[in-house]
């Protein structure tokens, strides 16, 4: 039986934005959190910037499959929320917890196998052992940066973006005080290195997660639900669209992980490091876009669990809309000033030199691939809380996999390319993306998805 009744959500730019703006907040101090690692390093030389830049994608290629299944929560948590249906919402969050200690016992019972994976990477032997250090300091906490995704989608699905953006920012700060008191050795500690940056983020992952699970159980009293009766079924529901969900970040995430570590390491460590500056460098001004677009997918699987598919394309065209009005005054940003943005990653004691050359040329052409990137985000989301998330899945898999992957590898590699052509690829592959999604939305069939099915009331 419902709790209240169905919610129907104001679809306008400023409840776009009363939404969007905590996840922006939350979602930027991860991006705050790689590039105080980067910075904080970077006049360690190229190789520890290389092997933290590196060893931090590399981390969430490992949990990227859980962490995309954890994010389904948000997507029956809006739904159940919009149907009044807030103990049944509050089940999901709990399985959500369940898929990250799941992550955190596989995690440490594959630290052993690190280092031999790592010894076929195509690395300098400088990067290679740093970036085993960062791995090893940085996957056992793991299962809390599942766990925090879940949570936070939970409360997110319901509205509350507030609640994961304090927590967020708790993170940033323990995450920033580590990194200077680790790496460089301050009141007291050793002088850690990249070690430092990798434990830093692991401690303050670690407590952030314990918060907010000690905040999520108390939740519960207040509808007489701090320890619900769980349903196989419910879970299984959940893993059925989770999973799909889940492969399409993490089969792209691994396309872009051999993009890197073979298509582009093979270029050198100026190349490698340049390249990993400029995701840094996108990453922070993605954040917002990203936002908005979680924002638009809660809007619209509110509006699908109130009975209102109609609203679902008009939440999609003003997100996008919003999303794409900041991505083009970004990218005139890169276009006009690119060695001044990068030029924060040259090491100090260097002169500035092929680093700051390559790493600019690459952030001006980053203008381009971000747009189209915004676009796939947009309507990704908007897929996923429909629960659209086997399609999704085959595209990305395909367009990656058949296209950017083999395509980028032997122009890059064997036509000579080099890192110019490389981002050419980039743009191509969003590009594709955002045009394959769109055909999809709009043909309609995420109206025949019934996504909470399952669910016990």
């Amino acid at each position: 039986m419902s709790t209240a009744a169905p919610h129907v959500p104001a679809l306008s730019i400023g409840a776009l934005l009363h939404l969007a703006w905590p996840i922006v907040v939350s979602r930027s101090t991860q991006v705050v959190v790689g590039l105080c690692d980067a910075l904080m390093v970077a006049d360690l030389g190229e190789a520890a910037l290389a092997a933290t830049t590196t060893g931090a994608l590399d981390t969430y290629a490992v949990v990227m499959l859980p962490f995309g299944i954890v994010f389904i929560v948000q997507s029956f948590a809006s739904q159940l929320y919009g149907k009044g249906e807030a103990v049944a919402a509050r089940r999901y969050g709990y399985y959500g917890v369940l898929v990250a200690i799941a992550t955190q016992l596989v995690c440490v019972a594959a630290l052993p196998a690190i280092r031999p994976l790592i010894a076929h990477g195509d690395y300098a032997p400088d990067v290679r052992s740093l970036l085993g250090d960062y791995l090893v300091w940085r996957l056992p906490a793991a299962g809390a940066i599942v766990g925090l995704e879940a949570l936070g989608n939970y409360y997110a699905g319901l509205g509350n973006t507030r609640l994961p953006m304090r927590v967020s920012v708790l993170a940033m700060v323990l995450n920033v005080a580590g990194n200077w008191i680790l790496i460089g050795g301050h009141l007291g500690a050793p002088a850690l290195g990249v070690r430092g940056a990798a434990l830093a983020s692991a401690l303050s992952t670690a407590i952030a997660f314990a918060v907010l699970l000690i905040k999520f159980v108390l939740d519960g009293r207040s509808v007489r639900s701090v320890l619900p009766r769980l349903s196989m079924r419910e879970f299984a529901s959940m893993l059925r669209f989770g999973v799909p969900s889940g492969l399409n970040w993490f089969v792209e995430l691994l396309a872009f992980i051999f993009f890197v570590n073979v298509v582009v390491g093979g270029l050198g460590t100026t190349a490698l490091a340049a390249l990993m500056v400029v995701f840094q460098v996108n990453a922070v001004s993605f954040m917002p876009a990203f936002g908005l677009s979680s924002a638009g997918a809660i809007l619209v699987g509110q509006a699908i669990g109130a009975g209102r598919k109609d609203l679902v394309p008009r939440a999609v065209r003003l997100t996008f809309a919003t999303v794409a009005t900041w991505q083009v005054s970004v990218g005139v940003v890169y276009l006009i000033a690119p060695e001044l943005l990068f030029s924060a990653f040259v090491p100090s004691r260097e002169e500035p030199g092929s680093l700051l050359r390559v790493g600019a040329a690459l952030l001006a052409l980053s203008a381009a691939w971000q747009l189209f990137d915004a676009a796939a985000a947009t309507l990704g989301e908007a897929l996923r809380a429909a629960g659209d998330t086997m399609f999704t899945m085959w595209a990305r898999i395909a367009i990656a996999w058949l296209v950017f992957a083999p395509g980028s590898y032997f122009t890059v590699r064997h036509l000579g390319w080099s890192e110019r052509g490389a981002a050419l690829w980039m743009i191509l592959y969003l590009a594709m993306l955002a045009i394959v999604l769109f055909a999809r939305f709009h043909s309609g069939a995420w109206r025949r998805i019934e996504l909470t099915r399952a669910t016990i009331t």
